[in-house]
């Protein structure tokens, strides 16, 4: 079997695009793979063309290592965002071939299942204003539901310091939610690489009697011993999470040698895909450091995800947007479970388990927009649209 053919397609919304890359065989089967890029996808459209006429077309799809191997040794290239989403993408598609080649869900070729559910939070809940009320009510919606976790980042665009009114503020808001979802739900909490140490610990310290699940990348994501500095002085009881902005296994070595973080959060479709990531969840295991998959894709990276977290001893928690930001995603790959009581059933059928809806695709076309975490009114997730684009 050999791919025959590459096509990319992009799901637009306000404020994250959606790369999509479905190969094709020369024995008819297809495969899907999917990333999130923000504010670069012009940059990973160019990078997929590129390497699909130079290595990908006349591929074996079953082999996978050989085709990492042509996409970042052969190319003689420092593999970063755009190269290790690229290969994510590729190297997902390869995995649902090789799925319906055999009949199986991809979980079956990982080392099958080690667990029948998948525990999820909610993200994208919180585009609202904010304030208290909204957070609290908005909060309320995502335990109706059915989930049992939540993430929220409350710092508006907060960047190294804050303001006293806007600590206090960061601080309101979390009560707000703990008093929506009750004691038993878990808050983790997004920091989004603000902060210094020290204004990241005093907030931690603030939040704490709120009972925070996470402190997720408490500081930026570049200086490892800053967050080990984070890690080792944080309140009793409070994992430190990172990693969603590494995108080699290897750079995770200082990470694990200083003992940085507790939780590690890997974006398979910015690391290389799910065989790289199984491989760095078995180092982290050697570690005693738990997974959490960071996920603001589709249906496709999220199915990926969830037949990774199926065979992977160390998962703790999976992300997932597409409840509450933007659920009509749903409709552009249709087959992946519902989030049932804070959980996903085991994804079903041969290979990831989704197909591609090209309608539902048609109605929802690239936009060009700048996603900005550090702009006021940032969680409402309504991006600014560039210049020159109608």
């Amino acid at each position: 079997m050999r791919i025959s053919g590459v096509e990319t397609f992009v799901v637009g919304t306000e404020w994250r695009n959606l790369t999509i890359v479905r190969l094709s065989t020369d024995e008819g089967l297809t495969g899907l793979g999917e990333a999130r890029m923000v504010n670069h996808t012009e940059a990973l459209l160019g990078y997929l063309r590129e390497a699909a006429d130079r290595h990908v077309i006349g591929h074996d799809p079953f082999r996978m290592e050989e085709l990492v191997l042509k996409l970042t040794r052969d190319d003689f290239s420092r593999p970063g965002e755009v190269l290790s989403s690229g290969l994510a993408c590729f190297e997902m598609a390869c995995w649902d071939i090789v799925g319906k080649a055999l009949g199986q869900p991809v979980y079956n070729l990982l080392g099958g299942p080690v667990r029948e559910k998948i525990k999820a939070y909610a993200n994208g809940w919180y585009r609202v204003e904010r304030e208290p009320e909204e957070f609290h009510a908005a909060a309320r919606r995502v335990v109706e539901r059915g989930y049992r976790a939540l993430k929220v980042d409350p710092f508006g665009p907060g960047y190294y310091e804050l303001e006293r009114e806007e600590k206090l503020r960061a601080v309101g808001l979390i009560e707000a939610v703990r008093d929506a979802v009750g004691p038993e739900v878990e808050i983790l909490l997004e920091m989004h690489g603000r902060f210094s140490p020290a204004q990241a610990l005093e907030m931690i310290r603030l939040l704490e009697p709120y009972d925070p699940g996470w402190a997720e990348e408490p500081v930026p994501p570049t200086n490892l011993k800053a967050l080990r500095k984070v890690s080792e002085k944080a309140p009793a009881g409070i994992p430190v999470a990172t990693g969603e902005r590494i995108h080699q296994r290897a750079e995770y070595r200082e990470l694990f040698e200083l003992q940085a973080a507790d939780v590690i959060q890997p974006d398979i479709s910015h690391i290389g895909g799910l065989l790289e990531t199984k491989k760095l969840a078995a180092w982290a295991d050697a570690c005693y450091v738990t997974v959490a998959p960071h996920n603001v894709g589709g249906q496709i990276s999220t199915a990926a995800a969830l037949h990774l977290a199926a065979t992977t001893t160390n998962f703790r928690i999976q992300e997932y947007f597409n409840d509450f930001a933007d659920p009509w995603i749903k409709e552009t790959a249709p087959g992946l479970p519902e989030v049932e009581d804070g959980y996903f059933r085991l994804p079903e059928g041969p290979g990831l388990g989704v197909e591609l809806d090209e309608a539902a695709i048609r109605e929802h076309p690239r936009q060009k927009v700048h996603f900005n975490l550090f702009a006021e009114g940032w969680e409402k997730r309504e991006a600014t649209r560039e210049r020159g684009i109608g």
